[in-house]
């Protein structure tokens, strides 16, 4: 089992997840943050961490399509180990319906961590 990031981030990216987490395992898009689901230790502390449903563990039916876009962003995207800013307009699309066909973005963030993203750093 491992947990995944879902639809839910998307335009909100709330990071307080990013700050429990025990091995760095996130890593940062434009606008949402994922898991790498092999580096997750399956602990669990994230998940109330975020809005509701936004991290859920993959055993939950219907979830296959977020394990396989948290795998394959997290290898694209930089890891991140620090909270960082929350957009400033999250909380307006924090219940937004169809996130991801309407704003997901495959881009990865803009370095907002001087002096590093790397696991490690915090």
């Amino acid at each position: 089992m491992t947990y995944v990031v879902t639809e839910a981030c998307i335009k909100c990216k709330y990071m307080d997840c990013v700050e429990v987490c025990a091995v760095y395992c996130f890593y940062e898009g434009e606008n949402m943050l994922v898991i790498n689901p092999d580096e997750c230790i399956d602990c669990g502390v994230c998940e109330p961490e975020y809005p509701p449903n936004a991290i859920l563990p993959d055993t939950e039916k219907g979830l296959e399509q977020w394990l396989e876009l948290n795998r394959s962003m997290s290898s694209q995207w930089p890891n991140i180990t620090r909270k960082g800013d929350v957009p400033a307009d999250a909380d307006a699309f924090r219940d937004a319906a169809d996130k991801y066909r309407k704003y997901f973005s495959n881009r990865a963030a803009i370095d907002t961590q001087p002096g590093g993203n790397e696991a490690g750093e915090r």
